[in-house]
């Protein structure tokens, strides 16, 4: 067992601060890993908050964790001391299940063990996340960070990459096909790479047009303020695949309305309120409305191997730890562009 410093939350109304956590000893399946940089993500604030559901604290989050192997158990096989690697947002789960044995460890039908706030099945302490100096992690969750990736901007792609690389892999985007994302913000910048990089034609559908020009730099083809309803007449049946990464309450029929016969929409943003949906928005055109939640451990290896092989990274501010607060309120505010990263090394 070893000890690291941590920026925790130490109840859901109060700022971080400077704490100290304690960490399992490595195991003969374990990586201990130095974190040289964690992102921000806004899951963070909402589970910190006790907004989705309750927690135990002291809390440090963040899933978002690129880092350097200090050192591996003696049954570890894929890692050496040395290696930069990266942990998302799973840390365990059954490895028995079905949904498991298929690479999809996201949908453990034991449950999940999440990379904060879980109960850790290694000793049964609270899983303590990424806003910390070191972190121990079951080598089968361990991700290896391309050479080509900048480290600090690879970090967001162990979430908001998989999360929207996930859905575009899966309903198929690529040549041919009209991929519209709502919303360019930390999930919705990557999803605009990420389906240009895979020959899709994108379209930005924002409440303004205040980020054109950033969506037009990131692979975009066209942007749209959805403020306006003529926008929604212009583009009936106009997409195959729309993602939806606002977490704010949208009328969801009138994008549903911009599919195409066969299209589909697909739900990463999680607003805390239900999406009232009308069945003959579905039906007209055999429309379909879906989610996706992250993906599993080899396909967020497949998204890092993917934005290595595109030159693809996530648009980063570095920040100091001391700063955390701040940048957590900034993020209320949708006021970064598009991700904060801290540098664990301010720690």
């Amino acid at each position: 067992m070893s000890t690291a410093t941590a920026y925790a939350a130490p109840s859901a109304t109060e700022p971080l601060g400077r704490i100290r956590i304690e960490r399992r000893a490595v195991g003969p399946k374990d990586v201990r890993i130095d974190i040289e940089f964690c992102g921000i993500c806004h899951s963070d604030i909402h589970s910190v908050r006790g907004e989705w559901r309750p927690q135990e604290y002291p809390l440090a989050p963040g899933h978002e964790i690129v880092g350097k192997v200090v050192e591996v158990g003696p049954e570890v096989t894929r890692f050496a001391v040395g290696d930069r690697v990266g942990v998302g947002c799973l840390v365990n789960s059954c490895g028995e299940c079905e949904n498991c044995t298929a690479g999809f460890e996201n949908h453990c039908q034991r449950g999940i063990t999440l990379t904060y706030g879980s109960v850790d099945p290694a000793d049964g302490t609270i899983t303590q996340g990424g806003y910390t100096s070191e972190i121990v992690v079951t080598e089968h969750f361990v991700l290896r960070v391309p050479e080509g990736l900048d480290p600090a901007a690879a970090a967001p792609l162990l979430c908001a990459g998989i999360t929207t690389y996930s859905p575009l892999r899966r309903w198929g985007a690529g040549p041919g096909k009209k991929v519209a994302v709502v919303g360019l913000g930390g999930l919705g910048h990557m999803a605009v790479k990420l389906a240009a990089a895979m020959g899709a034609e994108v379209t930005v559908l924002s409440h303004s047009l205040k980020k054109k020009d950033d969506g037009l730099r990131l692979g975009a083809s066209h942007y749209y303020a959805t403020s306006g309803p003529e926008t929604f007449t212009r583009l009936a049946d106009s997409f195959d695949i729309i993602i939806n990464t606002v977490s704010a309450q949208i009328d969801i029929n009138q994008y549903l309305g911009l599919l195409r016969l066969d299209g589909v929409l697909v739900i990463v943003g999680l607003p805390s309120e239900p999406l009232p949906v009308a069945p003959f928005a579905l039906t007209n055109r055999e429309r379909a409305f879906a989610g996706s939640n992250i993906g599993g451990i080899p396909e967020t290896q497949e998204v890092l191997d993917f934005c290595a092989e595109h030159g693809i990274a996530s648009e980063v501010e570095v920040i100091a730890a001391d700063q955390i607060n701040e940048a957590w309120e900034r993020v209320v505010a949708s006021d970064v562009r598009y991700r904060f990263v801290i540098d664990m090394s301010t720690l």
